[in-house]
C-alpha cells in the first residue's frame, strides 16, 4: 500500500492586535494551536499585518484558509464563509492596510499563476476597533465555534 500525497495547506490568521477585533485572525491561530485543533500537516501562519513577506508561504497551495476580521455590514460577532473569487471584494471595505495587501498578495499569486487550489476566508464581523489588546465580548464569544469551522475547513481538505 503506497502512501497519501502530501498536501499543502496553509491557515493564515491576519490582523492588528493592538486593535482589539481587528486581531481577531491572530488570535484564531493562537487558539487552534493553543488546543492543537488541526493535523500535523497544516501549517499555520501569523501574517500580522505584514502580508507581503508571506509570497513565498503561500506559493501553489492546496488550499489556503484566511482568518480576519470583516466588516460585512452584518450584525458584530458574525461569521461569514467566502470562498476563491468572492475573496477580494471583501477587502473591498479596507478597514486596515493590511487587507490592501491582501489583495495585492492574491492577484500577484495568480499573475504567477501560483494561487492555492482552494481558498477560503473565514471573517467575523467586528464590534469595536478601538486600541486594546482583547477582543470585544461579542466577538470573543465567536471564537469556538470560529476555531471549529477553520478546523472542519482544512480537514476536508483533499490531498492534492
Amino acid at each position: 500500500m503506497g502512501t497519501l500525497p502530501h498536501r499543502r495547506v496553509v491557515v493564515l490568521g491576519v490582523g492588528n492586535t493592538l486593535m482589539r477585533d481587528e486581531g481577531l485572525g491572530v488570535r484564531c491561530i493562537e487558539e487552534l494551536e493553543r488546543r492543537k485543533m488541526l493535523a500535523a500537516d497544516v501549517v499555520v501562519i501569523d501574517g500580522g499585518t505584514s502580508t507581503h513577506e508571506l509570497m513565498d508561504d503561500l506559493q501553489n497551495l492546496d488550499m489556503l484558509v484566511i482568518v480576519d476580521a470583516a466588516a460585512t455590514g452584518k450584525e458584530p460577532g458574525t461569521i461569514v464563509r467566502l470562498e476563491d473569487s468572492s475573496i477580494p471584494a471583501a477587502f473591498s471595505n479596507k478597514m486596515s492596510p493590511h487587507q490592501h495587501g491582501i489583495n495585492d498578495l492574491l492577484a500577484a499569486l495568480t499573475f504567477l499563476g501560483r494561487s492555492p487550489a482552494r481558498l477560503v476566508l473565514f471573517g467575523v464581523e467586528p464590534h469595536t476597533m478601538e486600541l486594546g489588546m482583547e477582543l470585544s465580548s461579542v466577538v470573543g464569544a465567536k471564537m469556538p465555534e470560529l476555531c471549529e469551522l477553520v478546523a472542519r475547513e482544512v480537514g476536508a481538505a483533499p490531498c492534492a
